[in-house]
């Protein structure tokens, strides 16, 4: 578990998995062996496995509590949800990420705002739990927010996570169908990112003069920052995927705003540093 204090503001990280996923060349179409080889020494073994040469992918939510609200940014895999595309996913009965809320000192009940930055299955998953066969609201006093333009993409869909993860939200009344700059207030506001999904977001926030964003599936792998050209096999649109980051990179790089990733491997959180004609993520120690 890491802590950050941020001015006024506390950010925990609650780590659901961590886990070798998938190989570089089958999540990231445009990778050549070449470069994946050249890569390794660096990679390997903290951000690549060497066994099965599959990059190491962290689920994980992020936790901060401010002087006026107590919020979650995604909300990881979740228990009992239908996951049929990653069979370790799937109908997990591992309840330890609730422990780990609870170690954070923040029971579901303290939660006033889920924020989404997309409605993929592993960033929404405890949104929801399965009690006595019905799904409701893990967080019974939150909002969730979630940007329009992606509710109307699972709606249209219709998927078993927007039946599982989402809807019972919109029923329970708990739901804020946002734009994609919508604001919390002025230390806390979405930044549209889209790409990875058509209303990706990211979360700004600032206290006392001091910044960081969370951002979400903009990327998944550290070696992105050296080939932010590789879009992966996840991304909706990857031109625009690509775009969406290599602008973020330039416009936080060299920066002293801090970095919060959603898959990077522990602990996380760091910076974007020029590197050669592209970049590299310099841990936080």
């Amino acid at each position: 578990m890491t802590k950050i204090l941020l001015g006024d503001m506390r950010i925990d990280r609650v780590v659901e998995t961590v886990q070798p996923y998938e190989t570089l060349a089958g999540f990231f179409p445009d990778a050549s062996q070449d470069e994946i080889e050249l890569c390794k020494p660096w990679l390997e073994p903290w951000a690549l496995c060497p066994q099965t040469g599959k990059f190491i992918l962290v689920v994980q939510s992020y936790l901060l509590r401010t002087d006026h609200h107590t919020i979650l940014i995604d909300t990881c895999i979740g228990c009992d949800k239908s996951v049929p595309w990653f069979p370790d996913w799937d109908r997990r009965t591992d309840r330890s990420w609730l422990t780990r809320l609870a170690a954070c000192g923040v029971s579901p009940g303290d939660i006033d705002y889920v924020l989404c930055t997309h409605l993929h299955g592993d960033h929404v998953g405890w949104n929801t739990q399965l009690l006595d066969g019905r799904w409701v609201p893990t967080f019974p006093n939150a909002r969730y927010v979630m940007s329009r333009e992606d509710f109307a993409l699972a709606e249209d869909l219709d998927t078993v996570c927007f039946n599982e993860n989402v809807l019972p939200v919109v029923a329970a009344g708990q739901a804020v169908i946002a734009e994609s700059d919508y604001a919390i207030d002025d230390n806390l506001r979405l930044e549209p990112t889209p790409g990875h999904t058509a209303g990706h977001v990211a979360v700004g926030m600032a206290s006392r003069g001091c910044e960081a964003v969370m951002c979400g599936d903009i990327m998944h792998s550290p070696i992105q920052c050296s080939y932010p050209e590789w879009h992966s096999s996840a991304d909706d649109d990857p031109v625009l995927a690509v775009k969406t980051r290599r602008r973020f990179l330039e416009d936080n790089c060299e920066t002293d705003r801090l970095v919060l990733t959603a898959h990077f491997p522990e602990p996380s959180i760091g910076r974007f540093a020029t590197a050669d004609r592209a970049f590299r993520f310099v841990y936080e120690e």
